[in-house]
């Protein structure tokens, strides 16, 4: 019943944001933006099982999992609606599908760069998972000093009438990066997105100090492994990569 609510809730707020638009049947409009929704949500729940898998593989065969923890969302049909107005994006299921890639989006965060590369990489070698799109984050910061791994992935989901492909949004960070990242997001909302000069300052330099702690656990965590090397690990998470590695250079490493 409570699915069943929400569900309503949220129906009725799309139909508050179409109106007066170029919409021509909005509760046609309705009915297709509620199965489009429901794609994005399997198709979600899809990779997060690929992702539970890999992590159950590792916590049980090996001696060190390069997943920490897992959160997911799905896109409030306000925030799409807000996002396609804004943009200029045509209000229609393909405008939406063909130019908002975030709906689905899901973060992984992992202990060390390393893991971060090694992750995005089991994940788009399986043959159902589609590597649409990078944004490397780690060996570019962005101005204001945010780091993380962003993919774009499209990946099958069979329904009764059929396949659809669905798009979803990844983003793989270091639990430093993380920290940041939150507190950053804490920040900017607090401040309605006007932040003090002297706050952007500061938390740059968080930033670059988040940077140079991720480097330094790298090469603790290396250290470690050394000593005590791990017979069972995976091929793929005994190479040795630095910070500005890309997830191209890592697929040309394991070729």
């Amino acid at each position: 019943m409570r699915v069943v609510m929400e569900r309503g809730k949220e129906d009725g707020r799309v139909l508050n944001l179409v109106r007066n638009t170029e919409v021509k049947d909005i509760h046609q409009f309705r009915l297709a933006f509620t199965r489009f929704m429901l794609n994005y949500e399997f198709g979600m729940e899809e990779v997060l099982t690929k992702i539970n898998i890999l992590k159950a593989e590792f916590s049980q065969l090996h001696d060190y999992s390069p997943i920490e923890h897992v959160t997911s969302r799905i896109k409030s049909p306000e925030s799409i609606m807000k996002k396609v107005k804004a943009r200029g994006f045509p209000i229609s299921i393909d405008g939406i599908r063909d130019n908002i890639f975030d709906i689905a989006g899901i973060r992984i965060v992992c202990s060390f760069l390393k893991d971060a590369y090694v992750i995005a990489n089991m994940l788009t070698e399986q043959p159902d998972v589609e590597l649409l799109e990078v944004k490397d984050y780690i060996k570019n910061p962005k101005p204001n000093g945010y780091r993380s791994l962003h993919l774009i992935v499209e990946i099958p989901v069979f329904l009764s009438h059929g396949e659809e492909r669905v798009r979803v949004e990844l983003q793989i960070r270091t639990i430093a990066m993380d920290f940041w990242a939150s507190l950053e997001h804490k920040i900017y909302y607090k401040f309605e997105s006007d932040i003090p000069d002297y706050l952007k300052d500061q938390l740059y330099e968080a930033a670059q100090m988040v940077g140079e702690l991720d480097v330094k656990m790298e090469g603790v965590s290396d250290a470690v492994k050394a000593l005590h090397p791990d017979p069972d690990a995976e091929a793929g998470a005994r190479i040795e990569l630095s910070p500005s590695t890309t997830l191209e250079d890592l697929l040309k490493n394991l070729q």
